[in-house]
């Protein structure tokens, strides 16, 4: 096993215990030990798709599936791929659903930390560095799928109960990785969305007490509010949090809009590389007033699937990358694996998993039902009557966090149409044998899957300085 030492913040900068300075730069595994309704195909969030297909497929099929989903998902292939790629860290999403259950909370799952930690060892003995991202915590930090939220309310910020959960599974966690050098830190809260703002850094400053009462040595990977674009709260306090770097997620307009070039107009607004790193800089002031380590923990442009590929995707990436190593930015792009909307791999277009949801997806993208890559083009008739109504009755309604057009998009094609649409994907899987459950869930093992070679190799040229010829064993 490669020796990874410990890493700690010194000024403006990582560096190992020998004073070298150390930029961690890798991908997100989303999808794994917290899905993703764009990445594994299933309408809605984690939590009710897999309420709904315990009763599609019975008990032992869905056992079969998920274990072979989380071991398959990312094994030692995987990291050695990754690794092949010339990257060193790798940012590890995690439900608190995994490790503790609603209805027993604070009695852990052994079986939750097993498959982490089979993760961070895998990831160790090739040479890269793990973060720990507490991606969904109980009552959602967010207002989105992405915390496995079915509503649209982030009840985590105004119950107690909820944030002592949360600080109870990073004590359990602190105390399992305290002598563990292969963590480089702690992402304690992904993306959060406070309203008010009050609440995000009093949880914040409880939380590092009391993680600190049991590890003193590893990072804390702080985001920031409003989906870690936002760091005015931390402004009240006096001095940064020792030992902490603050994360930015940048997410280009063009890459996640509807553009169709770059540089090019997204939404009225001219985008090129000056106006890109412009939005860097605005997102990450507040490290370089404190002369605290950049590091984007999220960032990276979808590739939409209904069309060829759009080799401007790949420029705007180039750019976002060579901005970061310009002003000396760590990076964890979103995301590994996936169905093919964003993923460096994903799973076969033939693959058991995805012959078997077809249906479902095709349905998906007539309603515009994902947030993620998902378009409102089909539903625009019903849509637009209610937009309409909205100007008419409240035109100065301008709803948190995002306006209000989001505000419609979320509770009518997120909610409202992911909800029936979740119940007919779950019946895609009845009477399934626990058999052909391992077999669709083996779709997503790495020799099973098709590499976005056009995206690799802009990455292998950046982090390598090689051309698209690639280190690893093929997948396909």
């Amino acid at each position: 096993m490669p020796a990874l030492e410990w890493i700690h913040v010194d000024g403006d900068r990582l560096a190992d215990e020998h004073g070298r300075t150390v930029v961690l730069t890798g991908v997100g595994l989303g999808g794994w030990m917290n899905m993703e309704n764009f990445v594994t195909g299933y309408p809605g969030s984690e939590g009710e798709i897999r309420r709904l297909l315990r009763a599609a497929m019975g008990r032992e099929a869905y056992r079969a599936f998920f274990d072979a989903f989380l071991t398959g998902f990312f094994d030692d292939a995987d990291a050695r791929y990754l690794a092949s790629l010339g990257m060193n860290c790798v940012r590890i999403p995690v439900n608190y659903r995994h490790f503790e259950d609603d209805g027993r909370p604070m009695e852990w799952k052994e079986a939750g930390f097993a498959a982490l930690d089979r993760v961070v060892t895998l990831l160790a003995e090739h040479g890269l560095y793990s973060v720990i991202d507490l991606h969904a915590l109980p009552g959602a930090q967010n207002q989105h799928w992405h915390s496995d939220n079915p509503t649209h309310r982030a009840a985590f910020w105004t119950h107690r109960h909820f944030q002592d959960r949360a600080v109870a599974l990073w004590e359990e966690l602190a105390d399992r990785y305290k002598d563990r050098p292969e963590v480089a830190g702690y992402n304690p809260v992904n993306e959060p969305s406070d309203p008010a703002g009050d609440a995000l850094l009093a949880f914040y400053e409880r939380l590092e007490k009391a993680v600190r009462a049991i590890d003193t040595r590893h990072v804390l990977f702080l985001d920031g509010n409003r989906y870690s674009t936002d760091f005015s709260v931390f402004t009240r306090r006096a001095e940064p949090f020792p030992n902490c770097v603050y994360t930015a997620h940048d997410y280009a307009l063009p890459g996640i809009a509807g553009a169709t070039a770059y540089p090019g107009v997204t939404r009225g607004e001219y985008f090129d590389r000056s106006v890109v790193e412009e939005a860097f800089l605005r997102r990450t002031e507040f490290m370089r007033e404190t002369g605290t380590p950049v590091w984007i923990g999220e960032f990276g442009p979808v590739h939409p699937t209904d069309r060829p590929v759009e080799e401007w995707r790949y420029a705007l990436l180039r750019d976002q990358l060579e901005i970061y190593r310009e002003h000396g930015a760590g990076w964890s792009l979103w995301t590994y694996k996936d169905i093919g909307l964003q993923g460096l791999v994903h799973a076969a277009p033939d693959s058991p998993y995805l012959r078997r949801i077809r249906p479902a997806l095709e349905q998906k993208a007539r309603l515009g039902v994902d947030s993620w890559g998902g378009s409102d083009a089909g539903v625009r008739d019903v849509l637009d009557p209610v937009d309409a109504l909205f100007e008419r009755e409240f035109p100065g309604y301008e709803p948190y966090p995002w306006g209000r057009r989001q505000h419609i998009a979320l509770l009518v094609r997120h909610i409202l149409l992911a909800e029936p649409l979740a119940e007919r994907f779950a019946a895609l899987f009845a009477g399934i044998t626990p058999q052909e459950a391992a077999e669709a869930a083996h779709s997503f093992r790495f020799e099973h899957t098709v590499e976005r070679t056009g995206l690799t190799a802009v990455l292998r040229e950046h982090l390598l300085g090689t051309g698209p010829s690639r280190g690893a064993p093929s997948p396909g």
